[in-house]
């Protein structure tokens, strides 16, 4: 069914499907719509949801991996701070290998106070064992947190679901849903493998882990992830043959023979596809990667869609405050220089604490890509776009 919604209440119509066990949140903007559209659902006996309204998001963390210890079926949803608040428990919930869902809205971190969107705390995240996947619309935020939940629940890890604040989350969008039927049965019934709460076969979760075995169930939470990469395919897959609609790692825009290529992640694709499209049509080889999967960090496959063009920009919309590069810039940099790829790699750091970024900004981008080329040479690594001198 055709409908218009904004990323927010896609989000929360795509959890209504699910109708996840438990719930355990506390509203935090821009991600508070979310939750609250949830509530309602489960105030008008909508789902079967037991909702828990908590004192703060690490509580809200807390008991989402109390719930899903037990054996339920659990999502939540926060953002920027919130996020930041939950620290402490996501590496308890990847560390436990706990197949939690959250619904999170990329926003920029305190301080200053900002309520916008970025990436800030979503890259904070990124080394907490939870897999990261990107929407760049509404339509890809419902799709992703239907796909989120098989995908957690065969690899045994968290799974984050993003979206940018205010850009996607309070945008309206024509979106295509699928039925509760078709939904109910592409996630499944969820059979956990063990649970507290099964008195047949008790066992312990989460026990203290000395020299003794810590590195052993660190390497399998590691291996965890690099086997969800797979995972993440065949549901992709299999979404796909159901519905129609095509994911995979990333998307390639018109990379089959572009000699200059932009890699984002979120909202912003889509105004690099428009700049793309006009740039095309002037006769400039201009392509884009659309980063969907983060973590897993998927470094092959991205060496080798990059080794064919002869020079990259990465837009990262947040800063590691290394006094290097943006976080994503890095990771890229280091698989084209382990695959030892002569592509010609800048990076450019925008869109902070919600900044707007227009087709004019990714316009130069490309132009100097253009000189790098003829350069043959990067003048400058690290670029700041649309900042104020």
């Amino acid at each position: 069914m055709r409908v218009a919604k904004t990323g927010n209440e896609a989000m929360a119509e795509a959890m209504r499907q699910i109708n996840p066990d438990v719930v355990a949140a506390y509203p935090i903007t821009p991600a508070t719509e979310i939750v609250m559209i949830f509530s309602q659902f489960v105030a008008d006996g909508l789902v079967d949801t037991e909702y828990i309204a908590v004192e703060s998001e690490h509580s809200a963390m807390s008991a989402c991996i109390g719930a899903s210890e037990a054996g339920a079926r659990v999502m939540t949803s926060t953002s920027s701070q919130g996020l930041a608040l939950m620290y402490e428990m996501l590496y308890i919930a990847a560390g436990i290998r706990l197949p939690i869902v959250v619904a999170e809205v990329n926003r920029a971190l305190s301080a200053p106070i900002n309520i916008h969107g970025d990436h800030s705390d979503t890259m904070g995240a990124r080394d907490c064992g939870w897999i990261q996947i990107f929407s760049e619309n509404s339509q890809e935020a419902y799709d992703n947190m239907i796909q989120a939940i098989p995908i957690a629940e065969r690899a045994k890890l968290p799974v984050m679901v993003t979206t940018d604040g205010f850009i996607i989350s309070h945008c309206m969008e024509v979106i295509d849903t699928v039925t509760d039927e078709e939904v109910k049965k592409f996630v499944g019934e969820y059979k956990p493998e063990r649970f507290l709460l099964d008195i047949k076969r008790p066992y312990t979760c989460g026990a203290l882990d000395f020299t003794d075995f810590y590195f052993e169930h660190k390497m399998q939470e590691a291996e965890a992830m690099r086997n969800s990469k797979k995972i993440i395919m065949d549901v992709a897959g299999e979404f796909g043959k159901k519905f129609g609609r095509e994911y995979s790692f990333f998307e390639k825009y018109r990379m089959d023979d572009a000699e200059v290529a932009i890699v984002c992640l979120g909202s912003t694709a889509g105004t690099t596809k428009c700049v793309v499209d006009d740039l095309r049509e002037r006769g400039t080889k201009a392509g884009l990667l659309k980063l969907r999967v983060f973590r897993p960090f998927p470094y092959e496959e991205i060496v080798k869609e990059l080794s064919n063009v002869k020079a990259v920009a990465v837009l990262d919309r947040s800063d590691s405050f290394s006094a290097y590069a943006g976080p994503l810039f890095t990771e890229i940099s280091s698989a084209l220089f382990a695959a030892d790829c002569r592509t010609l790699a800048t990076d450019y750091i925008y869109g902070l604490g919600g900044r707007d970024i227009n087709t004019s900004d990714i316009e130069g981008v490309f132009v100097e890509l253009s000189k790098i080329v003829k350069a043959k040479k990067v003048a400058k690594t690290i670029n700041y776009l649309g900042v104020r001198e």
